[in-house]
């Protein structure tokens, strides 16, 4: 079951918790809380955020044993291994969406990108890696939003730069296997000017926000431009399906999105608008931070090569980065390592696997193994770099199937199987 706290109370509590942040007066103590927010993710512990602190915060459910059975009970298939480590660790509403898939009613899903360089990161590609298994799982269409107007608000970058980058990121994801004819993706900046529906529900949903509201959600100032006060509304509109008539005409099919949990404040926002313009609420399925290669107090960043595992890096590359700047939960020496064992919780190499390897003996082993002393650090991360290698060439060989074409096959707004 959800928070019983009301979207009133949290945007109330978010009001108090800004107005302290943005004072030029804070406290110390403030430095010790996690920050999150759609744009800032910052740990105070190295073992990273606090996920049961963030759950009480925000007020979603979080993902048991119970709800992953009755996913693979009714799919006939095993949980993706992002969801069985819990990694994709919170909810809102799936048991509402297994409803529906158990009736089959439809529904589909959404989720996204804000493109911010010419080459996405590993920690990019997580979103997407469950998506399509979501996708392939549950036989549903999905649309994928490309935020370029989110991020000529919050950057100083020009259209031009906008455009080149949200092509070579919507070459990456396609490059992820989804199924184009049951994938819608479209950039902001070239969608919504074609489809008047799209912003018609856009202003729909601004009419049912207020400024207090949305200062209360994302701790906007009087010095933030109009431009970011009115884009929630720009990343809610998705989530109502009547935005993309072509594919769902005037029906009112529920939604599943899948992402991040520093993007969780857009869909609590939703949550409370839905009902008011007689949607269903969007259903929410949330992951835990990808973290820097430097430690877990801040997620990987686009803007920092050496804080991430490029999906353009060579097999060099990613050797020479994850040995140098990878941190380290072993021992400071072999000896004291084989003493005392290593810290899986804070060792980045050992957080990627959760990430990446799929094989749960394997994974079990090693957490056993390095915790133990009996695996060395260095052990650790050449087990890291193989299976990253790996990953990343793969990558680069579908990438470069993904041609001009095929990219407008699924930019192109159409009707989708459903």
């Amino acid at each position: 079951m959800e928070s019983n706290r009301t979207f009133d109370d949290i945007v109330n509590q978010n009001i108090e918790k800004n107005l302290k942040q943005n004072s030029e007066a804070v406290d110390d103590a403030d430095d010790e809380d996690d920050v999150v927010t759609p744009w800032t993710v910052n740990a105070s512990s190295v073992a990273g955020i606090d996920y049961d602190k963030l759950l009480s915060r925000f007020g979603s459910s979080r993902i048991d044993d119970d709800l992953i059975s009755r996913i693979e009970k009714l799919t006939n298939k095993k949980a993706h291994h992002l969801l069985r480590r819990k990694i994709f660790f919170s909810h809102r509403d799936m048991h509402e969406i297994l409803n529906k898939y158990e009736k089959n009613e439809p529904f589909y899903l959404y989720t996204g990108r804000g493109p911010s360089s010419t080459s996405m990161h590993c920690g990019h590609l997580i979103p997407f890696i469950f998506t399509k298994w979501l996708q392939e799982t549950f036989n549903v269409p999905l649309v994928i939003q490309l935020t370029d107007d989110e991020k000529y608000l919050w950057r100083d970058v020009d259209f031009e730069t906008l455009r080149k980058i949200t092509i070579e990121n919507a070459k990456d994801i396609i490059a992820c296997g989804f199924d184009v004819n049951k994938t819608f993706i479209f950039s902001d900046f070239t969608f919504i000017g074609q489809c008047p529906q799209f912003y018609q529900n856009m202003v729909r949903i601004q009419k049912c926000v207020t400024f207090n509201q949305v200062k209360g959600i994302f701790g906007f100032g009087d010095s933030d431009c109009i431009g970011k006060i009115s884009f929630p509304a720009v990343q809610a509109a998705p989530s109502l399906s009547s935005s993309f008539p072509f594919i769902f005409g005037e029906k009112k099919v529920p939604c599943l999105i899948p992402c991040a949990i520093d993007q969780d404040p857009y869909f609590r926002m939703t949550r409370d608008v839905a009902p008011k313009l007689k949607y269903p609420k969007p259903a929410l399925l949330h992951s835990t931070f990808f973290p820097a290669l430097q430690g877990a107090k801040t997620k990987m960043s686009a803007s920092d090569p050496n804080s991430s595992i490029f999906l353009t890096d060579s097999a060099n590359q990613i050797k020479n980065k994850i040995n140098k700047y990878a941190f380290s939960g072993g021992g400071t020496t072999v000896e004291e390592h084989k003493e005392k064992g290593g810290n899986c919780d804070i060792d980045i190499s050992y957080q990627y696997l959760k990430f990446f390897l799929e094989d749960d003996d394997r994974l079990e082993q090693i957490q056993k193994d390095y915790s133990s002393g009996e695996l060395l650090t260095g052990h650790l991360k050449k087990e890291l770099i193989a299976i990253l290698q790996k990953l990343v060439s793969e990558h680069q060989e579908k990438r470069k199937l993904i041609t001009d074409e095929i990219l407008f096959e699924f930019m192109k707004p159409r009707k989708l199987i459903v």
